[in-house]
């Protein structure tokens, strides 16, 4: 019996590649009571093609190919999938090296981009502004990711698999799972629970040296007058020493235009709204964001520039050139909200900046699957499947 812990794209991706291999005793557990609650339903629905992350992370390996990989499931199951494309713009010139930086790692994780000029960029997204250069990504795209997430426990359940939700694991016991719902036990343990993927680590006393900071993502969206303004999706030049790719526009499937998000440090795992998940957890939350912030500078200058978005004046000064004919009127509330699961390494004081699997008998632990673990699942479970399980398990 493999028993998987977390019913979001990470999990299911995994069971079902362990399906294609002929595994077919599994059970995953999900402690809420529908699919797509946290990150794998609450991300922006981009398909990423592997432009920001170096030659040598696991970010890298698998993005491009689970972009392939996931636009052929879309395709084969009839879902939603906007071939729409992406432009990185510049604001000035101090960010065409890092726009160059990007072209070079793109080319060399074998992604398809092109350094356009601004006559180009018109072309594309006639609206977008940029500093002379930028950079087009025809392979990004869109998805609807609670689309995906129903549709693989379709699959998954007419094959077999067992999806148990409201199942909240609370201990461990030998080879047994102490949970809400009676005892679950296992030959193989595998654990992809997002932003409690640590926590339960920890049941199993690995990986004490990392903790989850969670960052809150805050979206607008643009007035639906003004949503002729984009095409696809027009990003930033992001600070690359740092996780997360800036606020960006992106029209979804359904033709609304999302502004966002920005990442700031959040006081729970689930706190999408003000008083949402405030408990004992807030105050070691809180010292941790403390202690990044006195002994990490790249935090501290991320943490300065992203609760400042806070203030719509802010939040609109970050957007305003990169399109024409936007205006603070045309950004709206919205009820979009994220969570990121971001891993630091507290002896190290640092953010993890890859993915991390973690081995130990016969369990198996995914640390740090954010952003693009979505687009990288199918990918990053084939490598899952062969280098930590496949043999393992038979």
């Amino acid at each position: 019996m493999i028993i998987i812990c977390g019913a979001g794209i990470t999990g299911l991706s995994i069971a079902r590649e362990l399906i294609s291999q002929g595994i077919r005793d599994i059970t995953i557990i999900e402690k809420e009571t529908s699919l797509g609650r946290h990150a794998s339903g609450r991300n922006s629905g981009v398909l990423h093609a592997g432009i920001y992350y170096t030659p040598d992370s696991l970010k890298a390996k698998f993005c491009l190919k689970g972009n392939l990989l996931m636009r052929q499931y879309c395709k084969g199951k009839g879902l939603t999938l906007i071939e729409s494309g992406k432009v990185i713009v510049t604001k000035s010139e101090s960010e065409i090296p890092v726009l160059h930086e990007l072209y070079r790692r793109a080319k060399a994780n074998g992604s398809e981009v092109e350094l356009i000029d601004e006559k180009t960029l018109k072309e594309i997204e006639p609206y977008a502004k940029t500093y002379e250069q930028a950079l087009y990504s025809p392979l990004t795209a869109v998805i609807n990711p609670q689309e995906i997430l129903n549709s693989l426990e379709k699959e998954l359940t007419s094959a077999g698999v067992r999806v148990e939700k409201g199942v909240a694991l609370r201990g461990v016991k030998g080879g047994s799972l102490l949970t809400n719902k009676g005892t679950f036990s296992y030959e193989l343990f595998i654990n992809a629970a997002g932003a409690h993927a640590d926590r339960i680590a920890h049941l199993f006393v690995l990986a004490k040296q990392y903790r989850i900071v969670p960052f809150k993502g805050l979206y607008k969206k643009l007035k639906k007058e003004k949503s002729y303004l984009v095409k696809g999706n027009i990003y930033p030049v992001p600070d690359i020493k740092n996780p997360f790719l800036g606020i960006h526009f992106t029209k979804v499937h359904d033709g609304t235009v999302y502004v966002g998000p920005t990442a700031t440090p959040a006081f729970g795992r689930e706190n999408y709204r003000l008083l949402d998940d405030i408990g004992m957890e807030t105050i070691k939350i809180l010292w941790r964001d403390f202690s990044l912030f006195l002994s990490n500078k790249k935090f501290r200058n991320t943490a300065f520039t992203e609760l400042k978005k806070y203030l719509k004046a802010n939040f609109y000064k970050d957007v305003k050139e990169m399109i024409d004919g936007v205006e603070p009127i045309d950004l709206l509330p919205s009820k979009k909200v994220g969570i990121r699961p971001q891993l630091i390494d507290i002896d190290r004081k640092e953010l993890v900046m890859d993915f991390l699997v973690i081995k130990d008998a016969n369990t198996l632990h995914i640390l740090n699957a954010i952003s693009p673990a979505f687009t990288s699942a199918f990918a990053f479970a084939e490598y899952v499947a062969k280098e930590y399980i496949l043999g393992v398990s038979r």
